[in-house]
């Protein structure tokens, strides 16, 4: 069976090759992005001027009393990149390797994923420099309100809408929520989303990433004629990994392979996936709960499957080991898990990369819904979510299918040009 879309690798090829003078900085990744879909879908000069600078960049300096007493100093940041769309919509992380230049490329991307998925959202993103393991919970909830109050006249559910990232949790989204109410005098539950159920967080948002997926994987396999009970690879059985394996293997697709940090199980005939999801919490695979073969993440990787899901780091499938890769299908539920020198193997091979910005998009799609929820004060049931969400994941994956035909290029390229096509177009009636 052959996937390929179009005579263009000529443009892939060229695409692919700027792709490998990008710098390590992540903007300038980002920026190396829109130079390419602008090339590819022929992009006014003037949007791709707006587009590549962010509306505004927030650095601030938290003051945090620390359990000894002391007052430590720690730096934040928000970008907002672009709202033609709508309120700014990305996440806050915490890391000690965050910097300004990252948290920009984030908000750009999150700009292009709320775009791909046609929620009324633009592109932002939040981060603090920090190593969340050497602080006590007092610390982490005076840093998060100190966080907070710095950000308070910069976000609320008409401007700006955070959610957690990287080291965040529903807590510390209630944290933040709590200390932004308590400035502004009333209960403003649509400030940020990702809160825990019963402080307004939305059903479905636990396995909304995967759940989104799956629903695009849906429409892949009919797309790529895939037999009932195609076989599956999952790289990662974090949140989102454990719960696509748990998804899929209800559906009845055959998960033959999981892993965590340490390696794979594998076992040709399938897993019990439900066992291994019970006794597998936090991420860390339980080796004595099911039958299989220990295996490598490497091993993992190459396996013959009908679809590999990354579901872990970032840079996974690389010029290395793009060529080994035996699936027919690949769908990213990590962020950028496929390096550009990878995509051009794999797009050479005839494998779909269902990319990232729309396989993973779930989880700002549900975020929207929780967020919509507060606004009109309402509370849907998980049917509705799932409902909701099916709907506008799979009319995504045939909206990137048709640019990804129309200009002969991979799906990611697609993505993009679908996303820029959103944004360019709420741009003309912002400027008009």
């Amino acid at each position: 069976m052959r996937f390929y879309y179009g005579p263009s690798l000529q443009i892939v090829n060229k695409i692919n090759c700027k792709r490998k003078k990008m710098a390590q900085n992540p903007f300038e990744n980002a920026l190396s992005q829109l130079d390419h879909v602008s090339e590819v879908m022929n992009l006014e000069e003037d949007i791709k001027e707006i587009l590549s600078k962010p509306q505004r960049m927030v650095s601030m300096t938290i003051p945090v009393k620390m359990d000894s007493g002391e007052i430590k100093l720690f730096d934040g940041f928000r970008v907002q990149y672009n709202n033609y769309r709508g309120p700014y919509k990305g996440g806050i992380r915490y890391h000690h390797h965050v910097d300004l230049d990252e948290v920009k490329a984030l908000a750009f991307w999150m700009a292009l994923k709320c775009a791909v998925v046609d929620i009324p959202m633009g592109g932002g993103k939040g981060g603090v420099i920090v190593d969340v393991k050497e602080l006590s919970k007092g610390e982490l909830e005076r840093l998060t309100r100190g966080y907070a109050k710095m950000a308070f006249d910069i976000v609320g559910p008409v401007i700006d809408v955070p959610a957690p990232d990287v080291n965040t949790t529903p807590e510390i989204m209630e944290w933040f929520s709590d200390e932004y109410n308590k400035i502004l005098g009333k209960e403003t539950p649509a400030v940020i989303t990702g809160k825990p159920i019963e402080k307004g967080g939305s059903e479905g948002r636990d396995k909304a990433t995967a759940q989104g997926g799956f629903y695009v994987l849906e429409e892949a396999v009919k797309e790529y004629n895939l037999e009932p009970g195609a076989s599956m690879v999952i790289q990662g059985f974090g949140n989102a990994g454990a719960h696509m394996a748990r998804i899929s293997d209800a559906a009845g697709y055959k998960v033959i392979a999981v892993s965590d940090a340490e390696g794979a199980l594998y076992n040709p005939e399938g897993l019990d996936i439900e066992t291994l999801f019970e006794k597998s919490p936090g991420g860390v695979i339980d080796r004595n709960a099911v039958k299989a073969e220990e295996i490598s993440n490497a091993e993992l990787l190459e396996l013959e499957c009908d679809i590999l899901i990354p579901a872990a780091i970032e840079n996974q499938i690389t010029e290395a080991n793009a060529d080994k890769i035996g699936a027919k299908v690949v769908l990213e539920l990590a962020n950028g898990p496929t390096t550009p020198e990878a995509d051009k193997v794999l797009f050479g091979k005839n494998i779909p990369v269902i990319p990232d910005i729309l396989a993973n998009a779930g989880g700002v799609t549900v975020s929207y819904f929780e967020w919509k929820q507060n606004m009109e004060n309402e509370k849907w049931s998980l049917a509705e979510v799932d409902e909701k969400l099916s709907k506008i994941m799979k009319g995504s994956f045939v909206e990137v299918l048709e640019r990804a035909k129309k200009y002969g290029v991979d799906l990611r390229t697609g993505a993009d040009v679908l996303a820029i096509e959103r944004i360019r177009e709420a741009a003309k009636e912002v400027l008009k």
